[in-house]
């Protein structure tokens, strides 16, 4: 069965045939390994969806749907209608939803509808907040990385 003959019946078959090329490998950037760079949705993008990513995310358009990241920056000209859930926000646009994370930052320009759950807390002259603002420890927060809740989970 795994004789010479059928090896050069083999070789035989494929002479004259060319060589495939190995499968491609998925990109760098597909690797889980962070790249320091954001993923970006642009100010001419609208999501209407949910947005998980493992690593830091900005936004400039417009979602409807919930974002969970590990580092969120909301830009002057985004529009975010649902809730987030991050380690770190910094919101300079328009966020109308409850926003859960260890650090929050509201800049001048940010307008926030809604519930804000920190651990900490800025607000810089002339930021708009309309909601309860409730400060919990990062352990009991939902947007708490996963690495953290790997972590606590093997305490």
């Amino acid at each position: 069965m795994f004789s010479k003959k059928n090896e050069s019946k083999n070789s035989a078959s494929t002479a004259g045939k060319p060589d495939l090329p190995p499968p491609p490998q998925a990109p760098k950037s597909m690797t889980k390994t962070p790249s320091g760079v954001p993923s970006i949705i642009s100010s001419d993008l609208k999501i209407v969806g949910n947005l998980f990513c493992d690593g830091d995310m900005q936004i400039d358009g417009q979602i409807e749907g919930d974002i969970e990241t590990n580092s969120l920056t909301v830009g002057e000209t985004a529009n975010v209608k649902g809730i987030i859930r991050a380690d770190v926000v910094r919101i300079s646009g328009k966020v109308s939803g409850e926003v859960q994370a260890d650090k929050v930052i509201l800049t001048k320009t940010a307008h926030v509808e809604g519930d804000v759950i920190h651990r900490d807390l800025a607000i810089e002259n002339g930021a708009y907040l309309e909601g309860a603002v409730r400060r919990v420890d990062s352990s009991s927060l939902p947007g708490a990385s996963k690495a953290k809740k790997a972590a606590a989970s093997k305490e």
